[in-house]
């Protein structure tokens, strides 16, 4: 079986990293980490418009491209080397994956051209305080049925992009089990919080619900098997984005190498720095084998996605993270200064190793999967 890119995949992939190399430069994420919405909306419009980014994994029939997950991927990796995509990932991989796996056909075709378009913005609000992401665990927010609709009461946590959402997604215990729920943003009783996040690339954000309006979505009952899938998806989605950014740090690091003169000659010609660059390819390649095998689980929705999915979280998290922090090393005292780039990605690396579980909660969850 060939996981590799077809002809038309490479294309779009070449496409991609001009469109990233150009509005999302070195320049560009940093004078982000300081603005207010934390991404670029001329660049978000562009990339809906010029390369339907956004609506990849979204059907036809709901406003999308019909393309598959494995195109999403490849946008996902050069967001990751870019360290751009704005709110790309809450939008299009928590929130689209969560509304189609719902089932909730109205919900869908009020959503999904929207997020497929660009000129809407959701993401989903899932875990509590305690950081755990284990859906059957998730307990931080009730709903009560008033009358036609529900209100939410509780509090959610390490809400991507919240900040700059159109709708929320939601999942709250209701007397028939969790269930999802759709709440505008801003709504009467929503209060957003930003959280400190070692990352400045990301903004995430503590919801807390006081009586809030929801609209069902989905089955009630039916939350945790679709929080699940959704999870899952977003495990291998994280391990694309991080594909991207150990390929930059490789990038990054041998540059360097090259240039920087120590005894009269390249440090890239001792061997302990070309066993180091060496040690980087290595991750790079497995963990972008291991993304993109799960990202065709994905696509065809295979038995076997929540070992792969597992295990593309737990490998790219620490491959990334290694990798970071080699070419930090590689760098020397520079490396650890703000003016240059290899803290950007440190920090990208440190907090994705958490985000959606540790490599340790995934291995865990790895070794039932596969009844070990």
């Amino acid at each position: 079986m060939f996981f590799g890119l077809s002809p038309e995949q490479q294309d779009y992939q070449r496409a991609l990293r001009d469109f990233f190399r150009s509005s999302s430069t070195s320049q560009d994420v940093r004078r982000l980490t300081g603005d207010e919405r934390g991404y670029d909306e001329t660049a978000w419009r562009r990339m809906a418009g010029d390369l339907g980014v956004q609506g990849l994994d979204i059907p036809e029939q709901y406003g999308g491209s019909g393309a598959s997950f494995i195109e999403l991927a490849i946008a996902l990796e050069e967001a990751g080397y870019a360290l751009g995509g704005g709110p790309l990932f809450a939008s299009s991989v928590l929130a689209s994956t969560c509304l189609q796996r719902s089932g909730d056909t109205r919900a869908m075709a009020e959503h999904l051209p929207g997020i497929a378009s660009g000129q809407k913005i959701a993401t989903l609000a899932v875990a509590d305080d305690n950081g755990a992401w284990d859906p059957a665990a998730f307990s931080g927010l009730k709903a009560r049925h008033d009358g036609r609709d529900y209100v939410l009461s509780g509090t959610k946590s390490y809400v991507l992009d919240a900040h700059v959402a159109d709708v929320i997604l939601v999942m709250a215990q209701t007397e028939d089990g969790s269930a999802i729920f759709a709440v505008n943003s801003p709504a009467r009783g929503l209060r957003q919080t930003r959280l400190p996040l070692l990352d400045q690339t990301r903004r995430m954000s503590r919801l807390e619900f006081s009586e809030v309006p929801g609209r069902l979505v989905g089955a009630p009952g039916a939350a945790e098997r679709v929080v699940t899938r959704t999870l899952l998806t977003a495990a291998v989605a994280l391990g694309a984005e991080q594909v991207g950014g150990i390929r930059r740090c490789l990038e990054m690091a041998v540059e360097y190498a090259k240039i920087r003169v120590q005894f009269n000659r390249p440090i890239g010609g001792f061997q302990a720095v070309k066993h180091m660059c060496a040690d980087i390819y290595a991750l790079m390649e497995t963990a972008r084998s291991a993304v993109l095998y799960g990202a065709w689980c994905v696509a065809h929705d295979t038995s076997d996605l929540a070992a792969v999915a597992h295990l593309t979280k737990a490998y790219c998290s620490e491959a990334y993270y290694k990798a970071a922090a080699d070419n930090i090393q590689l760098h020397g005292g520079i490396g650890f200064t703000w003016e240059h780039d290899c803290h950007l990605f440190f920090k990208r690396a440190t907090a994705s190793l958490q985000y959606l579980g540790s490599p340790r909660f995934h291995r865990e969850l790895l070794a039932q999967a596969i009844n070990l």
